[in-house]
């Protein structure tokens, strides 16, 4: 081994592995976070103009669906889509609000992939 080479960790190489492991503890604290507020978050979903509703928790977690008087005197048949329709509306809100908050939480970190 020639004088100075060491192990081949530089000090460049070791402050980036340093702020690596940063990087990383920040994540990890800033996803413990945002599982916390997913949880307490309520997203609704309707269909028919309001006359269902389907509320999950931002984790996508069923929360609750609320039909409306009207919405039962339509029938099984519409009342279903309505029920589905409400919860990919809920599913779709829930989606972007979830990716959103995760490119909030790498943004600015340079993470491959993200």
């Amino acid at each position: 081994m020639s004088k100075g080479q060491g192990f081949g960790f530089g000090l460049g190489k070791m402050k980036e592995l340093t702020e690596a492991f940063k990087k990383a503890q920040q994540v990890q604290e800033g996803a413990r976070k945002l599982q916390e507020e997913l949880e307490e978050m309520e997203i609704e979903g309707t269909s028919g103009n309001g006359l269902v509703k389907v509320v999950l928790s931002g984790n996508q977690e069923p929360r609750r669906v609320e039909i409306s008087p009207q919405a039962l005197e339509e029938g099984a048949d519409l009342l279903s889509d309505l029920v589905a329709a409400a919860m990919k509306d809920a599913y779709d809100k829930s989606t972007a609000t979830m990716r959103e908050r995760m490119e909030e939480l790498t943004g600015g970190l340079n993470l491959p992939g993200m």
